[in-house]
């Protein structure tokens, strides 16, 4: 069992640690384009091995994607972060540049290999790599879900002062300040969060988990990457010990909840085969309303995208 993360950034030397001391693998291989960068990290988490006692190995390579082949899972994180003066469409325009150059190295040496995006903006990217890859949609799909309900869950905890593990959450929707919390499949220990809850301090809770990246960015003035990192490993985990989780995960939709052609943040059950199902929950009108608006969001950066014709 081999496992590759792509981009030995924060996220994507955080996604392998984790990998590896979960012992997901028997080996785990970070690149990176930065020279020496995945061998140092990769390096320095081998040596943590007989402190953390697992045997996964780990080894970074600079650009050579001849020794990801074989990979079962491909954790994808490559991308730069939005600078000063940049637009959205330049932002775009880079980032999916670099995600279908990774894209098709790793399909070149690892044909059937599940992919997993982490690079943003990550709906639109995770369309990108779709394209590039050009494999059914359940093998190549995104990491926010996990993510932005860890964040949910863990505000919840903490005003509720309870155990995080006994809350269970489910968002919908694009990453981002568009995303659909759902506070009607939302519990702790099976009770309604509503039951327990305040509606003023639960709706203040959905708008920070709403803008809980930006929070991040303004505190240590970039990204996060333990919590996004840890997420996309969860997903790897469910995968190769097909566990049958249901996540919140960008998949692309054909039919579901009546879109076609579209990546969005939906509920599915990941395991070996990657995405196994799509489940739709009954959604209110009001629920259906946000979704479409969501929708409508990640469908105008879509097709940027597809105006750019970066991906012909």
């Amino acid at each position: 069992m081999k496992i590759t993360v792509v981009g030995a950034g924060n996220v994507g030397a955080t996604c392998a640690n984790c990998i590896a001391q979960k012992e997901l693998a028997n080996e785990v291989i970070v690149v990176d384009i930065k020279e020496g960068l995945a061998e140092g990290k990769a390096l320095d988490m081998w040596q943590t091995a007989p402190i953390n006692y697992y045997d996964t190995r780990v080894k970074g390579v600079t650009n050579d994607y001849t020794e990801t082949a074989g990979s079962e899972v491909v954790v994808i994180t490559s991308g730069l972060p939005r600078k000063p003066g940049m637009s959205r469409d330049d932002l775009i325009a880079t980032n999916a540049g670099i995600v279908k150059s990774v894209t098709e190295n790793v399909i070149a040496h690892s044909p059937d290999a599940i992919i997993i995006i982490v690079s943003n903006p990550l709906d639109v990217m995770t369309y990108a790599a779709f394209l590039t890859a050009k494999k059914a949609s359940n093998k190549v799909f995104g990491m926010a879900g996990v993510l932005d309900t860890a964040r949910y869950r863990a505000f919840l905890a903490e005003e509720l002062d309870v155990n995080p593990k006994d809350i269970q959450a489910l968002l919908m929707g694009g990453h981002g300040d568009t995303m659909v919390p759902l506070p009607r499949y939302t519990t702790v220990a099976g009770i309604p969060v509503t039951e327990l809850i305040e509606e003023e301090k639960l709706n203040a809770i959905i708008e920070r988990t709403k803008f809980g990246g930006g929070e991040l960015v303004n505190l240590m003035g970039t990204s996060a990457w333990y919590a996004p990192g840890a997420a996309a490993a969860q997903m790897v985990e469910a995968i190769v010990r097909d566990q049958k989780r249901i996540f919140p995960v960008c998949a692309l939709l054909n039919g579901e909840y009546g879109m076609k052609d579209i990546y969005l943040g939906v509920p599915v059950k990941l395991g070996k085969n990657g995405i196994e199902e799509i489940i739709e929950v009954k959604l209110n009108e009001d629920e259906m309303a946000l979704l479409k608006d969501s929708a409508e969001a990640v469908k105008s950066v879509m097709k940027v995208l597809d105006e750019m014709n970066i991906m012909a």
